[in-house]
């Protein structure tokens, strides 16, 4: 009976349950809210736990993009208050949420929120505001995400005396989900009006929004002075007839995002680049000229993020610009991926002087790159954490060498311990390996500890890459390129700001 008794005493002693109140929240603050929701099902203690307050500052309620599906409106109404309160600091909200009744309950019950996104995206009508008189007034970043056929300046009008807090706004166009059609673009927000009211933005993000054009960029450079990145990613009406102004006014402007605008060349030499302090550019998919970007470039400050993919106009001459004239002595990331008037030569160059600075590089779709040029490389940056590389649709691109993985994969275990992302695009039928190879991916697993994500070419040496890091219980670093795409851009120092959905 003794023995009986001792043994129930450190069972007892061992139960998850006998934990701190402290331990078991830190515990479950690794859960997911959809887990959350079932471990309240478990037990009188874990639904008080799974109820805490601290356990929800962050809500996701948008179900396309892994949020929880609320069914019951008039259910959630009164959880604002009880389970999110004071701890409240960041929530999404589809359509069917936005709502004047949670709106006011979260402007009354939740005065420490600060990021709120509001998604209209899939709205076909919407809610009566008219009773709408309280709205969350301490934002710091606001996320509204337009819809084709609804017009929000009814909804806007009630909620424009509450946004001078604001210091990051971004508003999500529907690029993603429609054709633009000439004839059929509205202009369902008004800028303007929102300028006004926020004379405090850091940050603005206009995302693939068809009516955005110059004019509004000049109504926002008038008001907005302490502007510090500027993205007008996919704004396709985007001209920059509106640059030489957004320069002079904003002189803070550091970070400025172009990718597949219309900018052309005789707006962006009119602009002052010289007394810009713009550091961070992407000009992605434009058409600009290389004399263009030789002066531009040549009167622009020293860069720390360079993106330029599919831009025709980069060439040697405007790398050998950079290089010689030190713009690039504090360059952290650089995109140099599918620029066809640009030869590897000047690429190795460039990397064997800045390489130890870089920190990420994306450089694919040059079909005379070997993993000769990348052994080489790669020994020149020891600090880098994210690599893109290769050529994807080799038999397109009419690639004749294949190209020997165990090579780069060796490299790279050999000189970058900080590696976090690799990605290489050559196909199945590029690769070259061998049933050594399993010893070259044990080298970069080991040694590469941070490697978090390594995207390859579906196929059998995926299959094989995938299958070692499993047995080492590591799940979910390999990925196919069918579903994942690596990029540079998280190393925008703004980057944070300008993540959505």
């Amino acid at each position: 009976m003794e023995y009986q008794s001792s043994t129930i005493r450190r069972t007892r002693k061992r139960d998850f349950n006998s934990l701190p109140e402290k331990v078991l929240l830190s515990v479950f603050s690794y859960l997911p809210h959809l887990q959350l929701l079932r471990c309240a099902r478990v037990c009188r203690l874990w639904r008080g736990l799974s109820q805490n307050s601290k356990l929800w500052k962050q809500v996701f309620l948008r179900p396309e993009h892994h949020g929880l599906h609320v069914k019951n409106l008039d259910q959630f109404v009164p959880l604002i208050g009880h389970r999110f309160a004071l701890s409240l600091q960041f929530i999404e909200l589809p359509m069917e949420l936005i709502t004047s009744d949670v709106l006011h309950e979260l402007a009354n019950k939740c005065p420490n929120l600060k990021y709120l996104t509001l998604d209209f995206s899939t709205a076909m009508q919407l809610h009566d505001f008219n009773d709408l008189n309280m709205f969350p007034c301490n934002l710091k970043a606001l996320c509204i995400c337009l819809s084709e056929v609804i017009f929000l300046e009814g909804f806007m009008r009630r909620i424009y005396t509450y946004l001078s807090s604001l210091e990051v706004l971004q508003i999500i166009g529907t690029i993603e989900k429609s054709t633009e059609a000439e004839e059929e673009v509205y202009e369902t927000i008004n800028i303007s009006k929102i300028k006004v009211q926020t004379p405090n933005l850091r940050v603005i993000n206009l995302y693939g929004i068809f009516f955005i054009d110059d004019n509004h960029i000049e109504t926002i450079a008038s008001g907005c002075i302490h502007l510090e990145c500027f993205a007008l990613n996919f704004c396709t009406r985007v001209k920059g007839t509106s640059f030489k102004n957004l320069l002079q006014r904003c002189r803070k402007l550091q970070c400025l995002l172009l990718q597949n605008t219309a900018i052309e060349d005789n707006y962006m030499l009119a602009a002052d680049w010289a007394t810009s302090s713009v550091s961070e550019l992407d000009i992605s998919s434009t058409d600009l000229s290389e004399q263009c970007l030789l002066d531009v470039f040549a009167r622009m400050p020293k860069l720390t993020y360079l993106a330029v993919p599919n831009c025709d106009g980069f060439t040697d001459q405007v790398l050998d610009l950079l290089i010689d004239q030190g713009k690039l002595s504090h360059i952290r990331a650089i995109d140099l991926s599918d620029t066809v008037n640009l030869n590897f030569e000047v690429v190795a160059t460039f990397i064997k002087r800045h390489g130890r600075q870089l920190r990420g590089i994306s450089y694919y779709g040059n079909p005379k790159v070997s993993e000769q040029f990348w052994t080489n490389a790669i020994k020149n940056m020891k600090n880098v954490k994210i690599v893109v590389i290769g050529t994807s649709f080799g038999w397109f691109k009419k690639i004749s060498t294949r190209i020997h993985i165990d090579q780069i994969l060796e490299s790279c275990a050999q000189e970058c311990q900080n590696l976090e992302r690799l990605e290489i695009q050559w196909d199945q039928e590029t690769l070259r390996w061998n049933e050594n190879s399993s010893k070259f991916i044990d080298h970069i697993r080991i040694r590469c500890v941070k490697l978090n994500s390594l995207v390859l070419s579906d196929g059998e040496y995926y299959e094989l890459v995938r299958s070692n890091f499993e047995r080492a219980d590591r799940q979910r670093v390999v990925r196919t390129a069918t579903s994942d795409q690596t990029s540079i851009v998280s190393l925008l120092k703004y980057y944070n700001d300008l993540r959505f959905n």
